[in-house]
């Protein structure tokens, strides 16, 4: 990493006044470096430990050094990736994995068999901090036996290949990673993937130089910098000056008006996230009106269509239309009347009403900060009366992990794999170090899901889940997002289900 917060901010500048000139940088080096205005920073390098590593919107910056184990297309299926085939034995007791061969590390070491068995023990020791230890502990005694690793199964974990394509699913460099240890690591990352990091500062941007010998194929632009703007309206500055040649969650009006502008192009997406407010089993969550009465008094469809112009799709579960366990007959209707005999049922109403904080980021999804203003508007109509409080997305993390949320907290949950257990399981299983509504009849309910080896059973119980959980209401899912991407005409940015827009998927226009 050889530039300096005062090198890229003389970077910047340039780049300004080269736009200023009329004269944008991106035309004058002929398409060949990007720049990409980006929602949130990078925090952390390891991708498999901290919270960092659950965070879907870091995926695609991750994506761009590293490769996980198997790869996801964009429309959620798997294809293979570092691994070229995998498979449980017919007793469900073994794994055997089949690794690629003739790949490079960034420092032009082999990348081995040896790399994928290490990955994966160090993925199962809790001393590492891996957030999915829970899954990959469930394979032990690895064996190498040239490009092939077998494992055993500790316990039948019926999703843990779909999870190499997933959160934490990344392949490390066994030799390099042990010579420089985490910190040294953290300082100078390495990985097989599309690009290799040139330049990092914490907070402000990274820089990406194509891998000319990736596996996958050298990736179309040669260089990328991927600039960190949380604020929504300055990355449609960056965009609208000539700054970035792309940019992504911005308030959807602003989409609606650049995606007309001379020069750039829009597009928007459906993707495997899901809006939703984590409901924290203490004070008045413990009361089951209290759930309920919240959820029948947001209008869903109202806020999608007022909020975000169109763009979303109601959901009653936290399962989305593209999911496996996906149930369309679970709704939740939108009933004010209901929410107030609810309330009044354990003595609250508008005089006299129920009293709670509820958390929110502000700009990191589009319009989330108004929506649950929208939300505390309607449920002040009932008897609810919500105070904001404001977080960054490290923040939640940081609070969801220790299990101290308030008793309301919107966050968006990302499943790009699609199974029920990474979304309903992982978010309201109270083990989980993901969720944080812990009570026992959930618990009871969800525990032999997760190792049920007969796949429609084991989907059909998910679907009883989500019922369950509506009936209860113990999580809030507001909606499906719709990924609002702007770009320059040069660039052609393809769809991705999975919401991961990564840099290497993208390419100069013809």
């Amino acid at each position: 990493m050889k530039q300096t917060r005062r090198d890229f901010l003389q970077f910047s500048m340039t780049a300004a006044g080269i736009s200023a000139l009329g004269m944008p940088a991106f035309a004058q080096n002929g398409g060949k470096d990007l720049v990409i205005a980006y929602n949130t920073g990078l925090p952390s390098w390891d991708p498999t430990t901290g919270p960092s590593a659950v965070n879907p919107k870091l995926q695609a910056l991750y994506l761009s050094v590293f490769d996980r184990f198997i790869q996801q297309e964009p429309d959620l299926s798997f294809s293979p990736g570092l691994l070229t085939e995998w498979g449980f034995t017919d007793d469900n007791k073994k794994v055997r994995m089949v690794v690629r061969e003739g790949v490079k590390w960034h420092d032009g070491s082999d990348f081995t068999a040896e790399d994928v068995a290490w990955s994966l023990e160090r993925a199962g020791d809790p001393a590492t901090g891996n957030p999915g230890q829970f899954v990959w502990k469930n394979l032990a005694n690895f064996k190498v036996d040239g490009n092939v690793v077998t494992a055993d199964v500790v316990q039948f974990e019926p999703t843990i290949f779909k999870w190499m394509a997933f959160l934490t699913g990344y392949v490390l460099p066994k030799a390099y990673y042990e010579k420089v240890g985490a910190e040294g690591f953290e300082k100078a990352p390495i990985g097989t993937g599309p690009y290799k990091l040139d330049a990092y500062e914490r907070g402000a941007y990274m820089r990406l130089v194509a891998n000319e010998d990736y596996w996958g194929g050298k990736p179309a632009f040669e260089t990328v910098t991927i600039k960190f703007v949380p604020d929504a309206a300055s990355r449609v500055a960056e965009i609208e000056s000539g700054n970035a040649q792309v940019t992504m969650e911005i308030p959807y009006e602003e989409f609606d008006r650049l995606k007309q502008e001379p020069g750039l192009k829009g597009e928007a997406f459906p993707i495997a996230d899901v809006g939703m407010i984590f409901l924290n089993d203490v004070g008045p969550m413990l009361d089951k009106n209290v759930r309920l009465a919240a959820h029948h008094a947001i209008d869903k469809q109202l806020i999608i269509d007022r909020l975000l112009r169109g763009y979303g799709v109601p959901l009653a579960t936290l399962e989305a239309p593209e999911y496996d366990a996906f149930d369309p007959n679970l709704k939740m209707e939108y009933n004010p009347e209901k929410a107030k005999e609810l309330l009044a049922a354990s003595g609250y109403s508008t005089d006299n009403p129920v009293k709670f904080t509820i958390q929110t980021t502000r700009g990191f999804k589009p319009k989330d900060y108004e929506m649950i203003q929208a939300i505390v508007g309607m449920w002040r109509k009932v008897g609810i009366e919500a105070d904001i409080e404001i977080y960054e997305i490290a923040k939640h993390f940081e609070l969801r992990a220790a299990d101290q949320l308030a008793p309301a907290a919107f966050y968006n949950w990302g499943n790009a794999i699609g199974d029920p257990t990474t979304s309903t399981g992982h978010a309201m299983f109270g083990p989980s170090p993901h969720s944080v509504w812990d009570t026992p009849d959930l618990i009871e309910k969800i525990g032999p899901l997760w190792a049920e080896p007969d796949e429609a059973k084991r989907i059909q119980g998910w679907k009883d889940v989500s019922a369950y959980i509506l009936e209860n209401g113990y999580v809030i899912p507001i909606l499906q997002y719709v990924l609002p991407v702007i770009h320059s005409d040069k660039v052609v940015v393809p769809p991705t289900a999975t919401g991961d827009v990564t840099p290497a998927s993208m390419k100069p226009a013809s």
